[in-house]
């Protein structure tokens, strides 16, 4: 057994800790919890989407609780500003010097924590959305003209309700398109519902036990870099999110009448490091074309913009997913020798 293996060996064993702490808090969504830890593995960003009482603010929440990084919130608001989210310059007074005591200090804001809750994002103006715009693409934040770098790893987990329209503001596509992935978070079921009123009703129950620490955490981003992907996969890649444009003359039937504008490159890339992050945490050296069907609908849901012929007939973008997996070979056919894989 390889060095780089081992180590992939214990990082999944790590991961799985990581999941049962979350599960002492987190009744169910297994599948939810890891999406979101594909997203934190692979440097990425997450917005969770459900209705209300689903527990997705508790989900992250108790995820910071495991992860030794320092977490902050933001509850979005309509009269939120930029500067209540990135920070200001105050001007504070020095009372022994009357004349020239005043100077002016860097007050910064939450978005310099390393796991940021942005809860109910879709409640601030475009103008707030645009300050942590800023934050998610470029990792920094620029306060009274000066830029400040944000200390890694820095992710943020935002929520939003579907149900509410009154007082939201839809998130711009280019702010939607920093998001890695978009978990969608499930109504329990009947078993789970039991136990969440078990666990709810009754005295607190102790927290999530911290598993993994900051030098961990960037270890398990460097290791999801390198995993392997072959030169096949990454082409099923490259033809699954071409074949989401319209205008494409390989995209299916369904594509073409149901969206104005398919994922774009921001898309491959988000298929391709969520498909590296699944394969990091069952211990794998190389990702799979299952990998890349498994965190298809995560991946791209958020990034296709559908026709109004497509949201009149009530077609849901992962609908249109569905049909891309069923329309693209994982294959051309004139491709029959297998080629090497791809690592960085």
């Amino acid at each position: 057994m390889s060095d780089f293996e081992a180590r992939l060996r214990q990082a999944a064993a790590v991961l799985e800790e990581l999941r049962k702490a979350i599960g002492t808090v987190i009744v169910g969504q297994k599948s939810s919890v890891d999406q979101v830890l594909w997203g934190i593995c692979a440097g990425g960003h997450v917005l969770l989407e459900g209705a209300p009482g689903l527990g997705k603010t508790l989900l992250v929440r108790t995820i910071s609780q495991c992860l030794d990084l320092r977490f902050s919130r933001i509850q979005f608001t309509p009269d939120l500003m930029p500067s209540d989210v990135v920070g200001t310059n105050v001007l504070v007074m020095d009372p022994a010097q009357r004349a020239s005591g005043a100077m002016f200090q860097v007050q910064k804001g939450p978005i310099f924590g390393q796991i940021v809750l942005a809860d109910e994002i879709n409640r601030a103006t475009p103008k707030t959305q645009s300050a942590l715009l800023e934050a998610m693409a470029e990792f920094a934040v620029t306060i009274a003209g000066t830029r400040y770098a944000l200390e890694e790893p820095f992710c943020v987990l935002a929520t939003e309700n579907p149900i509410e329209n009154e007082g939201t503001y839809p998130l711009p596509e280019a702010q939607l398109d920093r998001f890695l992935l978009k978990v969608l978070i499930p109504s329990p079921t009947e078993d789970e519902l039991c136990e969440v009123l078990a666990r709810t009703t009754g005295r607190a129950g102790a927290p999530a036990a911290r598993v993994v620490s900051r030098d961990e955490v960037l270890v398990l981003r460097q290791m999801c870099r390198d995993i392997a992907i072959a030169e096949p996969v990454l082409r099923y890649a490259a033809r699954l999110t071409s074949a989401s444009d319209p205008t494409s003359k390989e995209a299916p039937e369904i594509a073409k009448r149901a969206l104005r504008y398919g994922a774009g490159v921001r898309g491959a890339q988000s298929l391709v490091l969520a498909a590296k992050a699944a394969a990091l945490s069952e211990g794998r050296a190389q990702v799979a074309f299952a990998d890349i069907v498994n965190v298809a609908k995560p991946a791209l849901r958020h990034r296709m913009i559908r026709s109004f012929e497509g949201e009149a007939d009530g077609v849901t973008t992962d609908a249109v997913i569905e049909a891309l997996l069923s329309h693209v070979p994982t294959r051309p056919t004139h491709v029959d020798a297998e080629q090497g894989a791809r690592r960085p």
